[in-house]
């Protein structure tokens, strides 16, 4: 399924979960200020926090290798 612009979009599953009041309340804030539903603003806010952590491992890891790579040349640029 596909919405106005053209983008997948998957069909929602209802859950039940537990927010801290101020947390609920900012959100609730936020999704009013930006004429948003909160599923809308929680499903993008969710889907963003696991993007995110599966890149932190990867990019780690690449860190890693780009530097014991060049541990030597990094070690004489330090001097």
């Amino acid at each position: 399924m596909k919405n106005h612009d053209n983008i997948k979009v998957m069909k929602a599953k209802k859950f039940a979960t537990q927010l801290d009041e101020e947390v609920l309340k900012d959100l609730k804030t936020f999704a009013e200020r930006s004429q948003r539903s909160i599923s809308s603003v929680v499903n993008e806010a969710v889907a963003e926090y696991i993007s995110k952590s599966r890149l932190r491992p990867a990019f780690a890891n690449a860190m890693d290798e780009v530097l014991n790579e060049n541990e030597e040349l990094l070690k004489r640029l330090a001097k």
